[in-house]
This record gives structure tokens, sequence and C-alpha cells, in this order.
């Protein structure tokens, strides 16, 4: 079951079929050919923790709720933020792009929910998808130390 504190959430969970995603927040594959598109939903609170897709790019669309704070980690070590959102005018952008490769990990900014979809190019497989340890991303990058601990979970998994 989806977040009881948020009925929006529940609601979106519950209408659109989406089910847990394993570095957090709910998905639904709603596309596959060369390329795949889900949605992703991701509560206030909560965070989908770095990841990367070795082989494939991404590209992440806001649709409605919350703005989004992405996080992505490229080459060696360069961390950047971006701010999904649909107020382009604050700097908000309705759409980013991550390259194969490239770690990410996203939080909401705002006390409810963003929904967003993900498109990915060539079509993604969960060979392709890895969820590197807290400790893992720590040895990779001593000098993001900070970020890594705000955006890895403690032990694998949801928890």
């Amino acid at each position: 079951m989806a977040d009881a504190r948020d009925p929006d959430v529940s609601r979106l969970v519950e209408t659109l079929g989406l089910a847990p995603h394993p570095e957090g927040g709910f998905f639904r594959e709603t596309f596959r050919s060369s390329s795949t598109e889900i949605y992703f939903l991701l509560p206030a609170g909560e965070f989908s923790a770095f990841h990367r897709l070795r082989v494939s790019d991404e590209i992440w669309h806001h649709y409605a709720g919350d703005p989004v704070e992405l996080h992505t980690i490229a080459g060696e070590g360069v961390h950047r933020v971006t701010i999904l959102g649909p107020d382009i005018g604050r700097g908000e952008r309705p759409q980013a792009i991550v390259p194969a490769g490239t770690l990410q990990a996203a939080a909401v900014l705002g006390t409810r929910f963003a929904l967003c979809g993900c498109t990915v190019a060539p079509a993604f497989e969960f060979t392709d998808f890895e969820l590197p340890t807290r400790d893992e991303l720590l040895a990779e990058f001593p000098g993001l130390e900070a970020v890594i601990r705000q955006w890895t979970r403690s032990s694998p998994g949801r928890g």
C-alpha cells in the first residue's frame, strides 16, 4: 500500500497500477520497444537512492506535484543538482537527461509527491541496473561523503 499519510499518493498508486521500486518510490512500465517508459511516483519524505544504468541513457519528465531535486554524479566525481518541475522562470526544468553510467538520486522538494516519467534508451533491463551500496560509493567517491550518505541507505533495499 502507498503512503497512508497522503491520500493523493495512495490514489495515484492505485489508479496508475504502480508497484514499489527497488531504489524508492513507485513505478509502472507503460511502454516497451527500442526504448522504455515508466511512471515514477516519489512521495515526499522518501527518496530514490543513488543508482545507475550502465549502458542506457535516461530522460526524466516532470508531470505533476512538487518539484524534484535530481542529483547526479558523473565521470570522476562531478556532482550536479537539477530541479525538475514546471516553474521554468525559477530555474526548474520539465526534463533532465542522465547519461549512461551516471549515478542518479532524487527527492521531492515539497510536502506531497512528484509524478514523473522516465524514458530509457536502449530499453531498460534490470541487468543494466546497478544499486551500489553506500560503502562502495564512499570508496569510489571519498570527496562526496555528505551527498552519498544523504542519498543512500545504510543497508540495501528500501529500508
